[in-house]
C-alpha cells in the first residue's frame, strides 16, 4: 500500500474546505493535526482521572495505549484484540466535547466528513482508513514529499538541536497566535500564548480562565475578552467583586486582549491578504522579540520563522490567483453591481483569513512529532520563555478547603496587596 504523504492529507483537507458550508457550521473550523490530537487526548484523560481519582494527571504509557485504541475505533478499524484503558467512553466523550467547543475537527473527522461528498469521493478514495492511522501514528512519515508546506529546510537547524528546539517553540507560538486569529474558540492555541511574552498570566490566571470559562459555558478567550470589555466600557459600576480570582490580573488580561484587538484591526482594515498576512506576522514578531538580546537563539527563530510564514502565505495567494485564472468563478454574472460593494464591506478581512486557514491546514497535515515525551511532558523548551507545558497549565493549582486562619502578618499583606490592586484599577479605568 502507498506511504501516506503530507500532500494526500492536504487535498484531503482542501476538499473539507471547498464544501465546509456542507460539512461544519463554521467557515473558521480549524483543523487539529495528529499533534494537536494527542495533546487534547492527554488533557481529556487527565480529566477523566480528575473526576474518578481527584488527580488531574496521566501517564505517557496510558496515552499511547489510548492514542492506538482512539485511531483504530474512530475509524472504524479492528479493535477486539486491542487492549483498552478503563473509562475509555468517558475519555472519547470529554476529548469529543473539547474539539466541539474549541471549534475544531481532527484529522479523522475531516477524513470521515469528506466521505460524505460521495460526487466529490474519487478525489480522495485512495486513502484507506490504514494509511491515516499510520500517519497519524508516525509510522510512515511523509518521504515522499517534494515540498514541505510549513518551513524550508534551513541548513543551520542541523547544527545545533537545541536550536531547532527553539526554532520549533517559535514555530508553535506564531501559529498558536495566528490560530486564535482565526479561531477564537480555540483554547489549546490560547493556552500556548496566554502568557508569551510574559504578562503575569501564569497558571493561576489560566486556571481562574478556565473555571469561569466553565461556568458560564464560553470559550476562554471570549471570558477574557468579556471581562476586559466589562471594564472598558462599563466603568466604576461595573468593577469585579473583591473576591473574583480575574480581579488580580486585570493588567496582564487588558494586555493580551488589546494585542489581539490589534491584529484584529488589520485583519479588518487591510483588504489585501500578502500584505495583512505580512503585517500580521511582523506585529506577533515584534511582540516577541521586544526586550530580547538579538543574539538570542529565541529572537533569531522568530525572525525566521515570521519571515519563512510570510514567504508562505506570499505563494499561498500566487497559488490561489493562479487557479482562479484557470477556473470558473463562482460569482455569477447576472448579480447586481450592488453585490460588489457589499462584498466588499460586509466580508473585508475574508481573504486574509482564507488565507491563514490554509497555512493552518498545512500546519495541520505536517507528519506528527517523533519523541512523544517531548511534546507532551516536556518544560524545557518553553520555561525559558515564561511558558508551561499545556498539562501543568490545565491542571488547577492545589487549593486547600476548610483551611485554619492565616497569620496576622499573611492577612496584612493579602490587604495590602488587595489596596494596590485596587489603586492599579482605577488608575486604568
Amino acid at each position: 500500500m502507498a506511504v501516506l504523504n503530507q500532500k494526500s492529507v492536504m487535498d484531503m483537507i482542501r476538499e473539507f474546505r471547498r464544501n465546509w458550508h456542507t460539512l461544519c457550521n463554521s467557515e473558521r473550523t480549524t483543523v487539529c493535526g495528529a499533534d494537536s490530537m494527542l495533546l487534547a487526548l492527554q488533557l481529556s484523560m487527565a480529566e477523566n482521572n480528575k473526576q474518578h481519582s481527584g488527580e488531574f494527571t496521566v501517564s505517557l504509557s496510558d496515552v499511547l495505549l489510548t492514542w492506538k485504541y482512539l485511531l483504530h475505533e474512530k475509524l472504524n478499524l479492528p479493535v477486539e484484540n486491542m487492549e483498552v484503558i478503563d473509562h475509555y467512553e468517558d475519555i472519547r466523550r470529554i476529548y469529543d466535547d473539547f474539539l466541539k467547543n474549541s471549534n475544531m475537527l481532527d484529522l479523522i473527522d475531516v477524513y470521515k466528513k469528506c466521505g460524505i461528498l460521495t460526487s466529490n469521493y474519487e478525489n480522495y478514495a485512495n486513502i484507506a482508513p490504514s494509511q491515516l492511522r499510520d500517519f497519524l501514528c508516525g509510522r510512515q512519515y511523509a518521504v515522499d514529499d517534494e515540498t514541505d508546506f510549513c518551513v524550508p529546510t534551513s541548513p543551520m537547524s542541523k547544527h545545533n538541536q537545541d536550536n531547532e528546539k527553539v526554532r520549533l517553540l517559535a514555530k508553535k507560538i506564531i501559529y498558536s497566535y495566528l490560530n486564535l486569529l482565526v479561531n477564537s474558540k480555540n483554547d489549546l492555541a490560547l493556552a500556548h500564548i496566554l502568557n508569551i511574552p510574559d504578562r503575569g498570566l501564569g497558571r493561576e490566571a489560566f486556571t481562574a480562565l478556565k473555571h469561569a470559562a466553565r461556568e458560564k459555558q464560553m470559550s476562554i478567550f471570549l471570558v477574557a475578552t468579556s471581562f476586559i470589555r466589562t471594564l472598558e466600557l462599563g466603568g466604576k459600576g461595573y468593577a469585579p467583586s473583591p473576591s473574583d480570582p480575574l480581579r488580580t490580573h486585570i493588567k496582564g488580561l487588558s494586555h493580551f486582549i488589546n494585542f489581539i484587538d490589534k491584529l484584529d484591526e488589520i485583519l479588518g482594515e487591510i483588504p489585501n491578504p500578502s500584505i495583512a498576512g505580512g503585517r500580521i506576522l511582523s506585529v506577533i514578531k515584534m511582540q516577541l522579540i521586544k526586550g530580547q538580546n538579538s543574539r538570542d537563539p529565541f529572537y533569531k527563530a522568530v525572525e525566521e520563522v515570521a519571515q519563512d510564514l510570510d514567504l508562505r502565505i506570499k505563494h499561498i495567494i500566487n497559488s490561489q490567483q493562479g487557479d482562479i485564472a484557470v477556473s470558473t468563478t463562482d460569482i455569477s454574472p447576472a448579480r447586481p453591481k450592488s453585490h460588489a460593494i457589499n462584498h466588499g464591506t460586509a466580508y473585508c478581512g475574508r481573504d486574509t483569513v482564507k488565507t491563514l486557514l490554509v497555512l493552518l491546514d498545512e500546519e495541520a497535515a505536517s507528519a506528527p512529532t517523533k519523541n512523544k515525551a517531548e511534546l507532551l511532558y516536556d518544560d524545557e523548551n518553553t520555561i525559558h520563555h515564561n511558558g508551561t507545558s499545556i498539562l501543568t497549565l490545565f491542571r488547577s493549582p492545589t487549593q486547600v478547603n476548610n483551611s485554619p486562619v492565616k497569620p496576622l502578618r499573611e492577612r496584612i499583606h493579602k490587604s495590602m496587596q488587595e489596596k494596590k490592586i485596587k489603586v492599579q484599577f482605577n488608575v486604568l479605568l
